[in-house]
């Protein structure tokens, strides 16, 4: 017991207290800040899963996988370490040059009172691997830990979707797991969210085009948050919870 305590003692708070204003590295690659009149024409077919477009210039962070290589190729294209990147609107995800992270956001995440009331508190989430490459999934896992300590807010993921006030889907949505997010979307009582988290459940990623996907389900059912990364960081996607349901006023 003393040992115990003695090492408590010596390693201090090991969270991390402030998590809605915590500093990001400087080699994370988050928002994009897109600059007009220098010529990007070196960027043309650079970007793997088909974010970046040129004409006119923007990035669908959607679809981005950070991944930088139109940073390296370009001086018009610079990724910040802005790590707030959700959003309730898909179209609100292309950053175009006229596109500051500032007015972004303030304007990205809409906040709902009847979703602060039903869920500021306590939040629920089955999370889905749709097919994914587990990078996600790992960091999901992450948001639970010593650092990033998730609970403390009333957010944590649940075993069963019975439990759930709603699902957080990563990966593409493969063909062998399309019915299997269905039933489990249809398992969790209503009122209840959708949450896409990753490049690959807002875009299909570097999957979009493959064959042995089936996203039928994105258009069946109303998405209530996006959130990119390639994978997504731990911060982005606590903040981005915290951002759609507490009410900042």
């Amino acid at each position: 017991m003393l040992d115990t305590l003695k090492a408590r003692i010596y390693q201090g708070k090991q969270f991390i207290k402030d998590i809605e204003n915590a500093p990001m590295r400087e080699q994370f690659r988050g928002f994009p800040v897109l600059k007009k009149g220098i010529d990007t024409s070196v960027c043309e077919g650079i970007c793997p899963t088909g974010a970046l477009n040129l004409n006119p210039l923007s990035i669908d962070m959607g679809k981005c996988t950070f991944c930088g290589a139109c940073e390296r190729a370009c001086k018009a294209i610079d990724l910040t370490n802005g790590y707030k990147l959700a959003s309730t609107s898909r179209e609100k995800l292309i950053v175009t040059p006229e596109t500051t992270y500032e007015d972004y956001l303030k304007s990205a995440v809409e906040v709902k009172k009847e979703i602060v009331k039903m869920f500021g508190k306590s939040l629920k989430l089955r999370q889905v691997s749709a097919g994914g490459c587990n990078g996600c999934e790992m960091e999901l896992n992450a948001c639970s830990n010593v650092n990033f300590d998730m609970g403390r807010f009333g957010i944590d993921f649940v075993a069963s979707p019975r439990h759930a006030d709603g699902i957080v889907i990563t990966g593409p949505i493969s063909e062998n797991m399309a019915y299997a997010l269905e039933d489990c979307y249809k398992s969790v009582p209503a009122p209840k969210l959708v949450i896409l988290c990753g490049a690959c459940a807002i875009s299909g990623g570097v999957f979009q085009d493959s064959e042995h996907i089936n996203r039928e389900f994105l258009d069946k059912y109303p998405i209530d948050l996006y959130i990119p990364g390639c994978p997504v960081h731990p911060l982005t996607f606590i903040n981005a919870i915290l951002s759609y349901i507490k009410d900042k006023k």
